[in-house]
């Protein structure tokens, strides 16, 4: 019997091997040019081809991208489960709630990962099977995992699916494979993510790694050991290790643990006695203690700040103990110090960088110092072991922060009432490289055993190719609209320094980030938020070019900063996407921070924009006439929810409300640089006289029918709670307020202070007075009404002159000689006069007062940002 032949982009190979072979030659030659590419990562090349498994997966930009998409549309042609005509017309508009706690989630750690049969919901809404989804920054290949899993997805999540597409009103998911290329800046991402949409036989891979861990065993097995009585030994866990300080008084050593942990009540105390004098003592006074070695690794001497062992945890014939380390204890470690490990290990400085670098106070400057002795030993060892076996190398790089100094102890749960729920570890501090008082050393041996358990339960046992890119997303190699669906998570701001955690496993890897183009906020690498937001945008605009016209991109978001929202939202607009959604996709299980700070983000947005199909935008870029406006509108009402339902009630959709149906129109014309043929009154006279009203929100005739029907299985309407923000949002607030009936300043004055109480800094409100003069009708009884149309208009025209007369005020603020930057500004008036200045088609001023104001005014403010960002290109 003749063994099937591997079938690669149309060659033939006879074992992987072989195409392995034939594909590194290939990509060794085609190195050179792929260095010009933007966010080419930093190590030799053997080392990047070692790593790689290309065509697959390339450790660098992948040079086969468009190889993969030419071989997967010639393959849509025959898959009998594809439509010709299948058209998207809305939103997946459905708050998504998906744990983290399975299997493949598990298998590995990341900063940020979405549960893959969150992303499911998506693909299958947005895609039918053999469609080429694209995630630009994969992160750890959830979005692979996911387009695979489409195809044989488990019982219970396609039972949930179902019925979730049923409950939504969506037509039934058509399950199949989908295709997926995934690319990201960081090659430890892109290798996590390669091993995760990589199936490995789960035998075979159980069978190699006993191997390589009985052989490990019987060379470093020695080094957990510890006494349970002196004929009885029994293996470490875990050890504790304290920090050591001295005392400002008689400088005595204070160890931290022994002194300042109360463990009969799991807490650490704020003041404590110095063991030797008495002196009463907190943290905050204390000096550290230090101790200077020679570190045979970087051949020189270090100075690091002094930690000694505590406690002990091991277990004995199935039964864990604890105990304080004894002498025999403190030889063993004493015995590994001296050791030379003899396997190569990263030696790495640490690069500049706010996370990078903080534990540069504690003399921890190099890679390896992260690591006790005992532990970095095991680990070279085994990684030297696991050089043939990549997923193995995946489990290893999975145990590296918990293996690592980062990890910290639930002082909680020493003592008290939370005592040992739980265990009495706690990880590491995530988005950090924050190194603890007391410390962690976990078993080496302890923490593969764990994971290989999990990953054996999470890899895919069949899969699809995934064609897997390391680079910046900035610059694809992809071909215009050659892409049917886009699903990204980016980095938010100054949320993680990706490139910076990243080190620690990078090093191991041999091949690190490029974060040149790394789209963050960043002092070391002089990256603002206006970097940040040229650098997403570029992405973002790449996304635009690759997607086909007609087509969806989703966007997870996961920030409390209003400017990063902005910039987001900014540079999807500016590019050409139409925002048609917000939602909300909850993980349930929240990070440390979610649980304990008052501004973290618990539920992350997920942003629904779609690229308009291109005989539309010609249409409106040919015609400046009103009567495309309608089109723009009616186009763009088909792309939104046309219900939206949660806990059994009719919600508010805000996108279908008249003034964001406004700025969306604004926002399409001024981003191609077309004059705006309607104004805010006439638009909202149109949209009465041509669409449906339900709800005070429009529809068209088809989509209210159908808005009846579903509402009339939820019939309780909640409109969307207001809070007061800005001047724009009190109007609003008003407005719902006084449209059921005539008010009293009195009456309206108290509910009004309650909604305003989170205004942003710099941004002037005026007095409630001042607001109901320019924008309501007030009645001989002294009560406040909205006006009519014809009242509206006269109201719109005096406060647009009240509006540029203060902003003219500013101007001649600005252009008095030696005139600082202005402190506080009535964001309304800015809008206004650069909406003026717009029209005149003075960019400058716009750009001149922009400079002046508070700069989380500008960045803050959607309009205001657009504004100026597009005045920048026209001077």
């Amino acid at each position: 019997m003749t063994k099937d032949k591997i079938l690669c982009l149309g060659k033939e190979f006879t074992t992987e091997e072989e195409r392995r072979a034939f594909f590194r030659s290939e990509l060794r030659a085609k190195l050179p040019d792929l260095k010009s590419i933007d966010g080419f990562p930093f190590g030799e090349d053997e080392d990047i081809i070692e790593l790689s498994d290309p065509p697959y997966y390339t450790a660098c930009p992948n040079p086969w991208l468009n190889d993969f998409v030419f071989n997967w549309e010639t393959k849509k042609a025959v898959l009998s489960n594809r439509m010709d005509n299948f058209l998207v017309s809305e939103p997946y508009s459905g708050d998504v709630n998906e744990g983290k706690n399975n299997p493949i989630y598990n298998a590995h750690g990341y900063h940020t990962k979405v549960p893959h049969p969150a992303v499911m919901r998506y693909i299958l809404h947005y895609t039918q099977p053999g469609d080429i989804v694209l995630d630009g920054f994969a992160g750890t290949g959830m979005a692979g995992v996911a387009a695979q899993l489409c195809a044989f997805p488990d019982p219970e999540t396609h039972y949930r699916i179902e019925n979730e597409f049923k409950d939504l009103g969506l037509k039934p998911p058509v399950w199949g494979t989908r295709n997926a290329i995934l690319s990201d800046l960081s090659p430890i991402a892109s290798f996590i993510a390669y091993n995760y949409n990589t199936p490995k036989e789960a035998d075979s891979f159980k069978k190699e790694t006993q191997k390589l861990m009985a052989e490990l065993e019987a060379e470093c097995g020695w080094m957990y050991e510890t006494f349970h009585t002196n004929a009885i030994k029994g293996r470490i866990n875990y050890t504790i290790w304290s920090s050591v300080f001295s005392c400002p008084q008689c400088s005595g050593e204070i160890v931290f643990w022994e002194t300042a942990i109360d463990k009969d009540k799991g807490a650490v105390l704020d003041e404590f006695l110095c063991p030797h004098c008495g002196a009463t003592q907190s943290k905050r006074q204390l000096d550290k203690a230090w101790v200077t070695i020679f570190d045979s690794a970087i051949n020189q001497s270090i100075r690091q700040a002094k930690i000694v062992p505590v406690l002990i945890n091991y277990t004995v014939s199935g039964k864990r103990f604890e105990k304080v380390p004894d002498e025999n204890d403190i030889a063993l470690i004493r015995k590994i110090e001296e050791l030379e490990i003899p396997f190569w290990f990263p030696k790495d400085r640490m690069p500049e960088g706010d996370e990078a670098r903080r534990n540069d106070r504690d003399g921890i400057t190099h890679l390896h110092h992260f690591y006790t002795k005992r532990n970095n030993y095991v680990i070279a060892s085994i990684w030297e072991k696991a050089s043939k076996i990549p997923h193995f190398r995946w489990a290893i790089s999975g145990i590296i922060q918990r293996a690592n100094k980062q990890h910290q102890i639930a002082v909680s749960r020493v003592g008290g009432e939370k005592a040992n729920a739980g265990g009495k570890t706690a990880g590491h501090r995530r988005g950090t490289l924050y190194i603890p008082s007391i410390q962690v050393e976990f078993s080496v041996f302890e923490l593969i055993y764990e994971r290989l358990k999990i990953i054996q339960k999470a890899l895919l046992k069949r899969s699809t190719p995934v064609a897997i890119s390391t680079q910046s997303s900035t610059k694809l190699q992809l071909k215009d609209e050659s892409v049917d669906y886009i699903f990204v998570d980016p980095p938010f701001g100054a949320n993680i320094m990706y490139s910076e955690l990243n080190f620690l496993w990078e090093g191991w890897l041999k091949v690190k980030t490029n974060n040149k183009k790394e789209a963050i906020e960043n002092r070391f690498q002089g990256k603002s938020l206006f970097e940040y937001q040229f650098l997403i945008e570029s992405c973002f605009h790449e996304f635009y070019r690759v997607l086909r016209p007609g087509k969806w991109m989703t966007v997870e978001f996961s920030n409390t900063s209003a400017s990063v929202w902005n910039s987001i939202q900014n540079a999807l607009q500016r590019v050409g996407f139409i925002v048609s959604n917000v939602s909300f996709l909850n993980k349930k299980q929240e990070t440390h921070s979610a649980r304990t700070s008052s501004t973290a983000v618990k539920q992350d947005l997920v942003i629904s924009c779609y690229k308009p199909s291109k005989d539309f935008v010609d249409k409106i870029e040919s015609s400046g006439s009103e009567v495309i406006v309608w089109d723009f509108i009616s186009e763009h009402l088909q792309h939104l929810p046309v219900h939206s339902k949660r806990e059994k009630s009719t919600t508010a959709i805000i996108e279908r409300s008249p003034k964001i149906l406004y700025d969306r129109l604004i926002t399409f014309y001024l981003m191609r640089g077309l004059p705006i043929p309607i104004n805010a009154k006439e638009f909202q006279d149109g949209l009465k006289q041509r669409f449906a009203t339900r709800d005070d929100m429009f529809f068209t005739s088809v989509q209210a029918a159908e808005y009846d029907e579903k509402k009339a299985l939820a019939p309780n309407f909640v409109q969307l709670a207001l809070i007061i923000g800005n001047e724009s949002d009190a109007i609003e607030w008003l407005k719902s307020r006084l449209r059921s009936k005539p008010q009293k300043y009195n009456d309206i004055m108290p509910d009004f202070r309650i909604a305003t109480q989170s205004l942003r800094k710099g941004d002037t409100l005026p007095e409630l007075q001042e607001i109901l003069n320019e924008n309501f009708i007030q009645e001989t009884d002294g009560s406040w009404r909205t006006p009519d149309p014809s009242e509206a208009k006269d109201r719109e025209i005096l406060r647009t002159k009240v509006l540029l007369k203060e902003f003219n005020e500013y101007i001649a603020i600005i252009k008095q000689p030696k005139a600082k930057k202005l402190k506080e500004v009535r964001v309304e008036s800015l809008r206004t006069g650069f909406k003026n200045c717009w029209d005149n088609k003075d960019f400058k001023t716009i750009l001149e007062l922009g400079d002046m104001i508070p700069q989380n005014i500008l960045l803050e403010d959607e309009k205001l940002l657009m504004y100026y960002d597009i005045a920048k290109d026209r001077v």
